[in-house]
């Protein structure tokens, strides 16, 4: 995004953005820095301690360009004052593995920061502020991407506080307090700003959508909402295709299901592996007796949760060959290992960075 900026900018031109390890590209005029994703590290909390300085000097000729993707909840990390870097590590990495879905978990982390949950945008006015977004969560709402640094926040304290109850997280003393403290509530107003999503999983699903009806297959859309446990969700999509075969309904063969959305894992095993790794998993398992069933499933920016692959592939043999090695999947699925089943098959999605997000994205195709 930044070298887009720079591709198309004229005039005066200075500015710092963070992204993920690995992740950067060449610049010649905006400083990029790299920091740690998903749990947030000392260099994204020096990254956005600095954007709070390059703020402070601004004025009201000063144009104020914000570029935002997902990720940006654990870039931009500079706890508020009284917090911890360790304790927001802690609790973040709590709610991750709680299965907790982004928004609950964003608006936690929008009322633990100083510069998320609209803080951003109230530290850059008087200038002119124009957020430029690429869409990485449902619904595309501001206020959820990248915990929404730049727009009011309808989140309130007490929401906060009902999430950790609800997933059964105890937070540290100092935590505990700012979630209590009606001071640290988060701007529900801002200076009027301008808003521009260039980039959405919606979209990214369309376009999948032409390229399979010109490969002559019948796209089934079910849209950019999905949320929810992706075991679950596995469960249902097994359900469609078996209607599909059975009864060519909802669409007739060959046909190619599309879904975007946030799948999340409630970590019980001691494996490895991403959401859309662990819906391979399951869905493999729920279609083990099927027959002419592939599929994929990985995240969009080219890693899956925290590894290093973006998520896996199906095909029809991906039980009989697991039955031949020995691989038992409802065993690895308990254990949350579908990185380790799916490395064994060499099925594991690794792509590497792509420099773009735009949420999950899986693709079943039944014929």
């Amino acid at each position: 995004m930044a070298r887009a900026v720079e591709d198309h900018w004229q005039g005066p031109l200075s500015g710092l953005v963070v992204t993920r390890y690995g992740h950067c590209v060449p610049t010649r005029r905006i400083e990029v820095v790299e920091a740690a994703h998903p749990v947030p590290d000392a260099a994204g909390e020096h990254a956005a301690g600095r954007m709070m300085d390059l703020l402070a000097g601004v004025g009201a000729d000063d144009l104020v360009l914000c570029l935002i993707s997902g990720g940006g909840s654990a870039l931009l990390a500079r706890p508020a004052e009284g917090i911890t870097l360790a304790e927001k590590q802690a609790l973040t990495g709590a709610l991750l593995r709680s299965g907790a879905a982004i928004g609950e978990i964003n608006c936690v982390r929008k009322h633990l920061s100083a510069v998320k949950g609209g803080r951003l945008a109230a530290l850059a006015a008087p200038a002119r502020l124009v957020t430029l977004a690429i869409s990485d969560v449902p619904g595309d709402n501001p206020s959820v991407i990248a915990s929404g640094p730049t727009v009011a926040d309808p989140t309130t304290l007490a929401e906060a506080r009902a999430v950790l109850a609800r997933y059964g997280i105890a937070p540290p003393p100092a935590i505990a307090a700012r979630l209590n403290d009606p001071a640290a509530e988060t701007p529900k107003s801002l200076p009027p700003g301008e808003y521009r999503l260039i980039a959405t999983p919606q979209r990214s699903l369309e376009a999948a959508a032409l390229v399979a009806a010109r490969a002559g297959l019948m796209p089934l859309l079910l849209g950019d909402a999905l949320e929810g446990e992706a075991r679950e969700m596995a469960r249902v999509m097994a359900g469609i295709v078996k209607s599909i075969r059975a009864h060519q309904q909802p669409v007739p063969m060959p046909a190619v299901i599309l879904s975007g959305g946030e799948a999340t894992v409630t970590i019980r095993g001691q494996g490895k592996g991403g959401p859309n790794a662990e819906f391979a998993l399951a869905l493999a398992l729920a279609l083990k007796d099927t027959q002419g069933v592939e599929a994929i499933a990985c995240d969009t920016d080219g890693i899956d949760g925290s590894e290093d692959n973006a998520g896996a592939v199906i095909t029809p043999d991906t039980a009989e060959r697991a039955r031949a090695l020995g691989l038992n999947l409802e065993s690895y699925l308990n254990q949350n290992d579908s990185y380790g089943f799916f490395n064994t098959l060499g099925d594991l999605v690794k792509c590497g960075p792509t420099l773009t997000n735009v949420n999950d994205f899986r693709a079943v195709l039944v014929r």
